[in-house]
């Protein structure tokens, strides 16, 4: 099912056995990305061969870490629609404006594709236990998948999230655990209960495989713009693990034969209360200094300090893309606009991607004529009290 190799970390190259239960690199304390054996996969599996699949995010398996069928847990995540935005594209000057989604995920974002396949390979690996330190959408989908295999399930996250995250934790049978203070401050907390009781910890880039679930959303734009990749994609930017593996997609399909050279010119976007990204872009900076006393409603973005900040800011440069902080009121006023304009109830995060694509076309980073898209990450109906 899977060509899958070994695993290597991101930053000092040492490599790790697969197929043994691996965190972060022992000599560095590092991201590891999963390896797979590209040459033999590029050899026997055609793109041809997704015609006939299921529209899910396991349709490409081969480059999926989980090694046998059964412990692929599903709820139908991924392959979620791409739509030509034309009444929001007209808006602005633009007739080549696409929205990515990913609301129409299980449990209503982006979130599920990096946990389903995070708590796919924890299951295939015999863990018992899990635990995450999350804004409320990446818990909300960790407890989903863990309930489908059985797991039990540790969520922390701030008191101040919004209250259909830590509902839809208590549906689904996870243990809810408020915290006084930031997404941060959480992942203390979890970490600490983690070593004590030996749970594993699926946290953002703390584990190599919540990136491959991720990664997946490159894989559907290669396909869905029939394998030639739009110029620029404007991301919305927390933990950063759908950037990275995006990025990570892109060099995978390449090396499979099935994309050129040609790589989209990649955004992030911060909320103005928290945005340690842009800093370091602008900055020059190779890693990004956490961020102080964060604020914002996209709780998404919520995030003072990520593992991943050399990685994305990498990503950016080597792309010759850029980063972009948005302030409150007027992401909020560009989810109105997204939502009204195309149907879809955007979240506060994906507004924001909107309201950097009009700063890019006010400076003339973006042309008009160019294929952007923008990524709605999660559906807004989880935020009442801001929407």
């Amino acid at each position: 099912m899977s060509y899958l190799s070994y695993l290597e970390c991101a930053n000092c190259t040492s490599r790790y056995n697969a197929d043994e239960i691996q965190t972060l690199c022992t000599k560095c304390q590092r991201p590891l990305l999963a390896c797979y054996d590209l040459e033999t996969a590029s050899q026997e599996w055609d793109r041809d061969s997704l015609q006939e699949r299921a529209p899910n995010l396991w349709r490409y398996r081969e480059l999926l870490p989980v090694r046998k069928r059964e412990f692929a847990l599903t709820l139908g995540e991924g392959f979620t629609p791409i739509f030509h935005a034309h009444r929001l594209g007209e808006s602005i000057g633009m007739s080549h404006l696409f929205i990515k989604d990913e609301s129409l995920n299980p449990t209503g974002s982006f979130k599920a594709r990096g946990l389903c396949m995070a708590v796919s390979r924890a299951y295939e690996l015999g863990i018992n236990e899990v635990v995450v330190p999350s804004a409320g959408n990446a818990a909300g989908a960790m407890a989903a998948y863990a309930a489908v295999a059985g797991m039990k399930a540790h969520v922390f996250i701030p008191e101040t999230a919004p209250y259909p995250f830590r509902q839809e934790c208590e549906a689904l049978g996870a243990e809810v655990n408020l915290i006084d203070g930031l997404i941060t401050d959480c992942g203390k907390i979890a970490k600490a209960k983690a070593d004590k009781y030996n749970w594993f910890p699926v946290s953002t880039l703390k584990e190599p495989y919540r990136i491959e679930g991720k990664k997946t959303m490159g894989y559907e734009l290669g396909e869905q713009f029939n394998w030639k990749l739009p110029d620029v994609i404007i991301y919305p930017t927390g933990g950063g693990t759908g950037l990275v593996g995006m990025w990570k997609a892109f060099d995978e399909l390449e090396k499979l034969g099935w994309i050129d050279s040609h790589r989209p010119r990649m955004v992030s976007v911060q909320a103005e209360g928290c945005a340690p990204i842009p800093r370091a872009f602008h900055n020059g900076d190779t890693f990004a200094q956490p961020w102080q006393e964060a604020h914002t409603i996209a709780a998404g973005l919520c995030v003072p300090s990520a593992v991943g900040d050399f990685i994305m800011l990498k990503i950016l440069r080597e792309s010759k893309g850029t980063a972009v902080a948005i302030a409150d009121d007027t992401l909020v006023e560009a989810q109105m606009r997204m939502s009204r304009k195309e149907g879809i109830f955007a979240c506060p995060e994906g507004g924001a991607t909107l309201a950097a694509l009009e700063v890019l076309l006010k400076n003339q980073w973006v042309k008009p004529d160019e294929r952007v898209v923008l990524f709605n990450t999660g559906t807004g109906l989880k935020y009442p009290s801001e929407t």
